[in-house]
């Protein structure tokens, strides 16, 4: 009799310690929770995996030749612009196509990882409010989507390299650091805007303006070289820090030289991407959540 009138809080001590809610201790904290997500992530690499080619698969089902029509458009893209561009800007068309080939595939991989990292986590919100998963998940499911698309693209420069002559060196493979560089900098504004976006949903359509400026700021479709003899827009190539990161892999492809200033440059573009990613996912990583 005095077990059943024993309280329940006695009776189950252990269930009244779960409930209990501890309170944000500061930023050594925040930064602790972080590298946590990032190994619990770690370990789930093969689920990475499964997710970023489901995502592929869902997104051309019934498709005939699946994501090749990517690499078909971009083919067509390349061959319908050469011509004309080469003309107008009086170059060398065995030296343009290469060029327009390797910058329209790059700056694709770019503005595709730019834009799929606003919607990384706003795009999972059921998953997020439902399972208990690393954020990185979603982060690096959203860069290995984009990089195995990448993959189908490069199949168009190989294929142009080989109409145009264009050889491969042992130079070329200076562009594999520069690519590594590019993975960094792809989860960390992935980290930066999925979190800025999945609290404000207009910031989007902000990016995908600015990143259309870029593209037409950026030596793409034009050389650098164009713009010597004007002082007054070569500022346009000197302040603008995609430059920098795109010429680290597409110089090596194109057998061009790369100074160690542009090399540097990327490094700290780099540097203050993943510091400015790092602080704001962690500060605002426990309100993500809530937000999508």
């Amino acid at each position: 009799m005095s077990e059943l009138a024993q309280p329940e809080a006695h009776r189950r001590p252990s269930a009244k310690r779960q409930s209990t809610l501890t309170a944000d201790k500061g930023w050594m904290q925040r930064f602790g929770l972080v590298w946590s997500d990032l190994q619990e992530g770690a370990k789930l690499y093969r689920l990475v995996w499964t997710l970023a080619c489901s995502d592929i698969k869902l997104r051309y089902r019934g498709s005939l030749i699946g994501p090749f029509w990517l690499t078909l458009s971009t083919a067509i893209q390349i061959g319908a612009m050469a011509f004309l561009y080469a003309d107008l800007f009086n170059t060398d068309i065995h030296t343009y196509i290469p060029f327009l080939a390797v910058s329209l595939v790059l700056w694709g991989y770019l503005s595709s990882l730019t834009s799929d990292g606003c919607t990384c986590f706003s795009a999972y919100d059921t998953l997020i409010k439902g399972t208990r998963m690393p954020f990185i998940v979603h982060v690096v499911r959203s860069v290995i989507r984009n990089t195995i698309i990448l993959l189908h693209n490069v199949v168009v420069i190989v294929a142009v390299f080989v109409l145009m002559g264009k050889p491969l060196t042992f130079y070329s493979l200076a562009a594999i650091p520069g690519f590594l560089l590019w993975l960094i900098d792809g989860v960390a504004i992935s980290f930066l805007l999925g979190t800025i976006c999945a609290r404000f949903r207009d910031i989007p359509q902000i990016v995908a303006a600015i990143m259309q400026v870029a593209f037409f700021m950026t030596p793409i479709m034009w050389q650098a070289t164009t713009l010597r003899g004007h002082p007054g827009t070569e500022s346009v190539v000197l302040y603008n820090p995609f430059v920098y990161i795109l010429d680290v892999v597409r110089n090596p492809l194109l057998n061009e030289p790369l100074s160690a200033l542009f090399v540097m440059k990327a490094l700290v573009i780099s540097g203050v991407l993943v510091l400015v990613s790092l602080v704001s996912f962690a500060r605002f990583r426990g309100r993500i959540s809530f937000w999508v």
